[in-house]
């Protein structure tokens, strides 16, 4: 069944896929979601961290808060615009494939660059260019995951992104414990992994060409590509805002993890606090694995997705909040399994929601563009906004309490977000 979409092209009103996909897709599908974010959430949370210390020892936090937010900004604009392209795209080897390939390669590039940047501006720049190249291949990859996977299989699919993605924080974490003195490889090796990985994907996945006629780009185009109409599209709109919250308090306390645990905690030995940090995000993670495992199948078997969404996101809240009050290294690993095993089911059944109520399910690349800008926009505004609060108080940045109270508390209003939400259960 088709009819006329917004520029006049016609768009299905169904998903385009109700194919079955079978477990070589979704392994190659988690592979490269671990691979991509290997190389791009490591350096987030851990070496960026350790560059900045080398770069700026006197005041790594201002570093830290100057540099990220330019970089999620090239993120804000890259994943829509990328998003959208590829929707138009028409080329022998598909319209996902060029941007997923081309986007890996020119990543690693960028990281090589991050890696030897020799001040401020050059890791700017370098550090840019790698949010643009990431943001490409996550903005395809992502679209790709809505072009292959039907509707009653969404739930198990986003549940193994959901763990790729962690399990590959872990992995970052853990080299970052064997290559702290080796901060080059500590950026290439990640970005040399990607590629492998994204590689086989864009080889594995169906990438067929839509049948519908494309309209000449105009200017237009373009800006409808940062731009979905939340009163035509309320419950995308609703998704939006919660996606948007969430990680906003998430990033609020993951780019400061490493410093969290020497300034608040008193762990002044880098590689202790590096090492400190890596087991409680084991911790977090095998918490995670544990309910994001169950979650996704639970939510596609029982066909609902908010009470998943809603509920974790409440408890991963109360995690951040007892972050702010933990003494010991102890209550910190307390805190972790919580809010690890709360992310687990969000993660896990939070992209089949937003999937589910996409607008136009031909077209996803540029709706879930618009989606991911609510995962781009927080990451820059989280370090500047946690850095003004961390200052409350305190000449030297260490608010962690204020710090994380306000974390628990924006986590909180994007899970109330989720309530109204009509078009999914």
């Amino acid at each position: 069944m088709t009819a006329t979409g917004p520029a006049g092209e016609t768009t299905l009103t169904q998903p385009v896929s109700t194919i079955r996909v079978g477990r070589g897709y979704l392994a190659a599908l988690g592979f490269a979601q671990f691979g991509l974010f290997v190389a791009l959430l490591a350096p987030v949370f851990v070496s960026m961290q350790l560059k900045a210390q080398e770069l700026a020892p006197d005041s790594p936090e201002t570093l830290i808060g100057q540099v990220l937010p330019i970089g999620a900004l090239g993120a804000l604009i890259a994943n829509p615009l990328i998003g959208a392209l590829s929707d138009r795209t028409r080329t022998r080897w598909g319209r996902r494939r060029p941007y997923l390939v081309g986007g890996v390669v020119l990543l690693t590039v960028a990281l090589a660059l991050v890696a030897f940047s020799p001040n401020q501006l050059s890791l700017t720049l370098s550090w840019l260019l790698a949010q643009v190249a990431a943001n490409a291949v996550l903005a395809t990859l992502i679209a790709s995951f809505a072009d292959n996977v039907p509707e009653f299989q969404r739930g198990r699919a986003s549940s193994i992104i959901a763990l790729a993605q962690n399990v590959a924080i872990l992995a970052g974490l853990y080299l970052a414990v064997f290559l702290v003195g080796n901060l080059p490889l500590l950026f290439i090796l990640p970005g040399v992994l990607a590629v492998a990985l994204v590689l086989v994907y864009a080889f594995i996945a169906r990438d067929d060409l839509p049948d519908y006629q494309i309209k000449k780009f105009t200017f237009i185009n373009l800006v409808s590509s940062f731009w979905t109409n939340p009163i035509k599209n309320p419950d995308f709109g609703l998704a939006w805002w919660s996606r948007f919250l969430i990680t906003l308090g998430t990033f609020m306390f993951t780019t400061y993890r490493l410093l969290y645990m020497q300034d608040h905690l008193g762990i002044n030995d880098v590689a202790e606090a590096t090492a400190a940090v890596a087991f409680g995000v084991l911790l977090y993670t095998i918490a995670l694995l544990v309910s994001a495992a169950v979650s996704g199948y639970l939510s596609d078997r029982t066909g609902r997705r908010k009470i998943f969404v809603a509920g974790s996101t409440v408890v991963f809240a109360v995690g951040l909040v007892l972050l702010a009050h933990a003494e010991t290294v102890t209550g910190f690993y307390v805190a972790e399994i919580i809010m690890g095993f709360a992310f687990g089911i969000y993660a896990a059944v939070d992209t089949a929601l937003i999937v589910d109520v996409l607008p136009n399910a031909d077209r996803p690349g540029k709706d879930l563009g618009v989606i991911n800008i609510a995962n781009a926009l927080p990451q820059s505004l989280a370090p500047a906004l946690a850095l003004a609060l961390l200052g409350v108080g305190s000449a030297d940045n260490q608010n962690y309490v204020l710090m994380l109270w306000g974390a628990g508390i924006v986590t909180l209003i994007g899970a109330v977000a989720i309530i109204p939400i009509k078009r999914v259960r």
